[in-house]
């Protein structure tokens, strides 16, 4: 059986709009910031997803720790997030899953609005309303892999960007 191959080839320019076959969460890790910021440029913000999303921490993309973190990430700390949708079908809310145990913490309103880093539209997860812990995150997320329901995030402290983070939804 011959394997499938990459929608995003490594070490190659990503194509003018968003692949349109699998993505993968380590196709994702390879990618430099400046490509995974391209990619988020040109995806729409697509719907509100609704569901139990696996989760991956994209720290230092496209080097050698990119994988060893993400592991220690996904092992220890944060492994996705579900969202619901609201009964007026006006956005949604959204739990992380935490620690080893996969525990449900952390809740965040779930909203279209512009996007901070090109003021086009995005999915908000918005903590500020909704836990003192994390009150001055926000994550900005765009759907690149409308066929595998794959979202790519931007996680911002405060005006700063932090780190990106990727969540697949069951079909």
């Amino acid at each position: 059986m011959k394997p499938a191959q990459p929608s995003i080839p490594l070490g190659q320019h990503l194509p003018a709009e968003p692949p349109s076959t699998a993505t993968t969460f380590d196709q994702l890790k390879h990618l430099s910031q400046s490509e995974l910021d391209d990619l988020f440029r040109r995806s729409p913000a697509g719907p509100i997803p609704e569901g139990d999303a696996q989760g991956e921490a994209i720290v230092c993309p496209g080097t050698f720790w990119a994988r060893l973190i993400a592991r220690f990430v996904h092992a220890l700390a944060w492994q996705g997030k579900v969202f619901t949708k609201n009964p007026d079908g006006q956005g949604a809310t959204l739990v992380n899953k935490i620690t080893v145990a996969g525990a449900h913490a952390i809740v965040a309103r779930v909203y279209h609005t512009p996007s901070w880093i090109d003021g086009r539209e995005c999915i908000v997860l918005d903590y500020s309303k909704t836990s003192l812990f994390a009150r001055k995150i926000r994550d900005e997320i765009r759907l690149i892999d409308a066929a595998n329901r794959i979202y790519l995030g931007k996680v911002w402290w405060g005006k700063t960007r932090l780190v990106d983070f990727a969540l697949k939804f069951p079909r």
